[in-house]
Formats: C-alpha cells, sequence, structure tokens
C-alpha cells in the first residue's frame, strides 16, 4: 500500500504487542528465583506460585517442568516436593515422570514415610504398567538403609511380574545375599542374570549399541547405587542383547516373601 506522499506507508509498532517475548527457559529461571526466596511454610509458597500463573491462559506446564528441572539440578530437594504436589493439586502434570520426581526428591530428603506411601499407592494402581525404574529406585533407597527385607520384597515383585532388573540392582541384591551369608542365592542370582554383553544408549538422538564393560568380584557396591541415580530417568534406554526385558515365567523365582499370616 501507498500513502498520500507517494511513499511506502510507514508501519508503526503496535502499542498492545510487545517486542520482547519471554520463553519458558527465562519464565523458569524467574519462578526458581521466586520460590527460592520464600520460607518453607506451605500457604506461603502455594501463594506465590498461584500469582505467579495468575494471568496465564493455560497452566504453563513446560515452564513448571524446567523449573523442577533446575531445582533438581541444585538438589533443592524440598522445593522439588513443594511445587510437585502444588502441580498435582492443580490436576496438572500427573505423569509416571512427575511421580518420579516426588519420589526421587522424597527419599532424598530423609522422607521415608511418606516415599512407601507414594511407592504403595502408585504400585497398588499400577500394577502391570509399573515402569522399571520405580523398582531400581526403591530398591537402592533400601540398600543404602540396611534394609533387606523390604529391598527382598521389591525384587521378589520384580519376578512375579516378570520384569528384568538391570545390573546395578543385581549387583544390590549380590552384595546383600554375600553379607547374610546367603551364597546358595547368590550363586543362583548371577546364573539366572548374568552381565549383559551389550547395552544400548541413544547419543544425539540415534540408538547405539555399546560393548558394557567387564565387571570384576571386588568392585564396590557402593558404586551400583550411584549407577542407580544417574540411569534412574523415565527415558532410560538401557536393554539387553537378545533378551526382551522380561523374565520367563516358568524360571523359579530367586527370593520369595513368605508371610507371616
Amino acid at each position: 500500500m501507498v500513502c498520500g506522499a507517494k511513499g511506502p506507508r510507514p508501519r508503526y509498532p503496535r502499542v498492545w504487542k510487545t517486542r520482547n517475548r519471554i520463553g519458558t527457559i527465562s519464565k523458569s529461571a524467574k519462578l526458581v528465583d521466586c520460590i527460592k526466596e520464600l520460607s518453607n511454610v506451605k500457604e506461603e509458597v502455594y501463594g506465590a506460585l498461584d500469582s505467579f500463573i495468575a494471568w496465564e491462559l493455560e497452566f504453563p506446564l513446560i515452564t513448571v517442568k524446567k523449573t523442577l528441572k533446575t531445582l533438581e539440578d541444585q538438589r533443592e530437594w524440598k522445593r522439588i516436593i513443594q511445587v510437585t504436589k502444588w502441580m498435582l493439586s492443580k490436576g496438572q502434570g500427573k505423569t509416571m515422570g512427575s511421580y518420579f520426581t516426588l519420589l526421587n526428591a522424597l527419599a532424598e530428603d530423609g522422607r521415608l514415610d511418606e516415599a512407601e506411601e507414594l511407592w504403595t499407592k502408585l504400585f497398588s494402581e499400577n500394577l502391570e504398567s509399573m515402569p522399571r525404574v520405580f523398582f531400581d529406585k526403591m530398591v537402592s533407597i533400601y540398600y543404602r538403609r540396611d534394609m533387606h527385607e523390604k529391598m527382598f520384597e521389591i525384587f521378589a515383585d520384580m519376578e512375579e511380574l516378570g520384569i528384568r532388573p538391570n545390573t546395578s540392582i543385581v549387583k544390590m541384591v549380590g552384595d546383600v545375599f554375600q553379607k547374610l551369608g546367603m551364597l546358595e542365592k547368590y550363586e543362583k542370582l548371577q546364573k539366572k542374570y548374568p552381565p549383559p554383553k551389550w547395552e544400548y544408549r541413544y547419543i544425539k538422538g540415534k540408538r547405539v549399541r555399546i560393548r558394557t564393560k567387564p565387571s570384576c568380584e571386588s568392585d564396590d557396591p557402593g558404586e551400583a547405587v550411584n549407577e542407580t541415580e544417574e540411569k534412574a530417568d523415565m527415558n532410560s534406554n538401557e536393554m539387553y542383547d537378545n533378551t526382551d526385558g522380561s523374565v520367563d515365567a516358568a524360571e523359579e523365582p530367586i527370593y520369595e516373601v513368605h508371610n507371616s499370616s
């Protein structure tokens, strides 16, 4: 369009539009700075979170997820618990990833009773479809605290449901068998779950097969806990060579839980 001065019509920015767009990264950083300065009072934290999203047309789920990731990198477990519970109370983000983030934060913050309560709730509601990473997390939690009986119960549930344990879980359970003098069960465990020769990882979006490192009997089992923490991700891509991640139902379970009743 040409104006009366026979030149291009001048264009001016709209007054109701802004040139500076705030992305989710900037919003999440602002949210982290906002809640880190608050006390641990539930009403104060929830009020600040409500005021932060007051003018949003939709719940900023991506922003909250990035905030949780930043808080996890900073090991702010109390804040992760508060933000996750607030998000779930809004009916948003009810995914297994959110529940795993909450479970991990509760365990790291020393709130074992709440972590066990959450695990029991999730396990009862998702009996046939529970992700393996939840079993790995609970086994590592009990291993750290020398709660061997509960660790064996989780391992027995994995075998009953046909979920194949990864290498770190086999190391931790085998270490406990050795400490308790259960050598027969330890040998049976090593025979049933030998270390895999290959594992699959995703590098720059591509699935790559990598030969696993040979494990030694003298390795510190505490490293298995760290390995579990690193691989405890909802996008865990570890697989076994020539296996589908399940256990043959015909095989005899290594450890059975006997009810006292």
